[in-house]
């Protein structure tokens, strides 16, 4: 009975992975520019720039930080 539910169990997860992937009449939603990690590259590097330049700190974005601004 142990080995019954152990490889029903086996079966579940392993049919469960074949599921994945993108449909191809889905493909035209996530080429979209709004659907990109990073949709607006320019914009994001004229924020870093700006960010960097007032706070003192590159790459930061999360964290919080102190700077004069005298740059």
């Amino acid at each position: 009975m142990k080995k019954f539910i152990a490889l029903a169990l086996l079966a579940g997860l392993v049919s469960g992975c074949s599921s994945l992937g993108v449909k191809p009449w889905e493909r035209d939603l996530l080429a979209k520019k709004s659907m990109q990690l990073d949709a607006y590259p320019v914009d994001s590097g004229y924020d870093e720039h700006i960010y960097f330049s007032k706070e003192a700190a590159t790459g930061g974005r999360g964290f919080g930080g102190g700077g004069c601004g005298c740059n």
